[in-house]
């Protein structure tokens, strides 16, 4: 099972967010040993899913954490170089868009990840930016999509 998140770059509440990606993730490993968690590092978003993540690696093996790049210049690879010394990701992917301009290469990384998740895990609240375009391709991939915040709503925040 592969699993894409898709969040703002701003985001609150980012501990019990944290904890309810936590709890999504673990509801979908019972049907499978193998997960792996596609990710874009960048934002609050990301950020949180990529230490729930990690936490739960702690107890399930089978979890590998991946950082999918949207650019493979020289800054980026110091940047993948530094996550790397931070342990946070298992892996690194440059997915094929090398002949995609860079000011277009985020929303293709973003399409590539969607394309490949079987499950996508959003935060995704208003109707503009990013996120919300990428959920929008995921709709319209029929993915099966959980948003963190319709639990945040049920909970009052």
């Amino acid at each position: 099972m592969a699993i894409t998140f898709v969040g703002h770059s701003f985001i609150c509440s980012s501990s019990k967010v944290k904890e309810i990606v936590k709890t999504q993730i673990q509801n979908h490993m019972v049907d499978t040993e193998s997960v792996i968690c596609y990710l874009g590092g960048h934002g609050d978003f990301d950020t949180i899913c990529a230490y729930a993540c990690k936490e739960l690696k702690e107890t399930y093996a089978g979890i590998k954490i991946v950082y999918v790049t949207p650019y493979i210049s020289l800054s980026r690879q110091a940047k993948m170089k530094e996550m790397q010394n931070c342990g946070l990701y298992d892996m690194f992917i440059y997915p094929p868009i090398e002949n995609v301009p860079p000011r277009f290469a985020i929303s293709k990384r973003n399409e590539w990840m969607i394309t490949n998740a079987d499950l996508i895990i959003a935060y995704v609240n208003h109707n503009y930016g990013g996120a919300y375009q990428s959920l929008l391709l995921a709709k319209r991939r029929k993915k099966r999509i959980i948003n963190i915040c319709d639990f945040l709503e049920q909970n009052g925040r």
